[in-house]
């Protein structure tokens, strides 16, 4: 199939700082893949790299194009929310409609005004009689209104209240997503995206340490509940990461004998941010 993002030997490094360390993705069109790492592991260059808003090294191709000598065609097929919404605060939400009609071909003002219908802003207010968490929605509702190709989605809830951000994913799934779109989420709010994810990479001091469909989470990794006295003979089993339970331990593996893992205690799929510690700490 061919990819929304083609990228091979991906590199980019500050001074001795190297952000991005051999890269390599294929990203289909269709899927929703959640790109997750701590801070500083390399996720923001990676994505000004597919966005075209900085250079990197290797083979990139975003859409058939490539993202810096080609940014400005490629921004009308792609949209981005990042974790900070920047607006003047004279501007009217009215107006803010207006502005981005203007500009932008793909854009819906019905459905940027079905996405503010389910928050209390109006087209009067202006930016600075709304707060924070208003500002973020009100940004929100004009990028997925934007009927693109490919959405980057750094942090798109960073601010917002647990209802709203529920609200979001389930407008994401619901209003925007088709099977011809492909969206790329980075989020530290793991457990809250981990029920729409197709794709899941993990990626820490610029290296993918995962890149696995979330339908092969099942085959590959496994968590097993044990008692206090079944901890010696599943360590020699190797886990890559176990913590402490109240009267027992909790181990997650990676490729294992899951006959064997069941004759020891409960064996169930690892959530995305359990498995995540795992690797991260598998790694250090």
């Amino acid at each position: 199939m061919e990819a929304i993002i083609h990228a091979q030997g991906l590199r980019k490094s500050y001074g001795k700082k190297i952000a991005l360390d051999n890269i390599n993705l294929h990203i289909p069109a269709g899927r929703i893949v959640g790109l997750i790492g701590p801070n500083g592991a390399g996720k923001t260059t990676l994505l000004k790299g597919i966005l075209g808003l900085s250079t990197v090294e290797g083979e990139l191709q975003v859409l058939g194009m490539n993202p810096f000598k080609e940014r400005t065609k490629l921004l009308e097929k792609v949209s981005f929310i990042a974790d900070t919404a920047i607006m003047p605060r004279w501007l009217k939400v009215s107006e803010a409609l207006d502005y981005v009609a203007g500009v932008h071909p793909a854009f819906s003002r019905g459905k940027a005004l079905g996405f503010l219908a389910k928050t209390t802003i109006t087209l009067k207010h202006t930016v600075k009689e709304l707060s924070k968490g208003m500002v973020t929605q009100l940004h929100l509702a004009l990028i997925m209104a934007i009927d693109s190709k490919l959405l980057v989605l750094d942090e798109p809830t960073l601010g917002l209240d647990i209802i709203y951000r529920k609200q979001f994913y389930e407008s994401l799934l619901n209003d925007y997503y088709d099977a011809q779109k492909t969206i790329v989420i980075t989020t530290h709010q793991v457990e809250e995206i981990e029920g729409i994810l197709t794709d899941l990479i993990f990626i820490n001091h610029g290296k993918i340490l995962l890149e696995i469909r979330m339908d092969d989470l099942p085959n590959q990794f496994a968590e097993l509940q044990i008692d206090a006295d079944k901890k010696e003979e599943a360590l020699t089993l190797k886990p890559i990461h176990t913590r402490t339970l109240l009267g027992g331990f909790s181990m997650t593996f990676e490729n294992p004998d899951f006959e064997k893992l069941q004759t020891l205690g409960r064996v169930s799929t690892p959530s995305v941010a359990d498995l995540f510690v795992a690797k991260m700490k598998n790694a250090q």
